[in-house]
């Protein structure tokens, strides 16, 4: 097997493990998406602030929007792949 072969199999099997870890944090964004939609308008929604383990108060309907719109990214992401 010639060396250009060689990376070109690398080169394939690690955008096959990018694909496979976008694919597993679409699934998981979708159950957040999902879990956001069927809670009733009064429930309180955390928002964890990124890179800490402290949570606050935000507002359920822009969090609902923020991970539509981080589902639609990673979708497209998939797509362009």
């Amino acid at each position: 097997m010639s060396s250009k072969a060689r990376d070109n199999e690398i080169s394939f099997e690690g955008q096959s493990t990018i694909k496979e870890e976008l694919n597993k944090k679409i699934k998981e964004q979708k159950v957040v998406v999902d879990e956001l939609s069927n809670l009733r308008k009064n429930r309180k929604v955390f928002v964890q602030q990124r890179n800490s383990n402290i949570f606050f108060l935000g507002d359920r309907g822009q969090t609902l929007s923020s991970c539509k719109k981080d589902l639609d990214n990673m979708k497209r992401e998939l797509q362009d792949m």
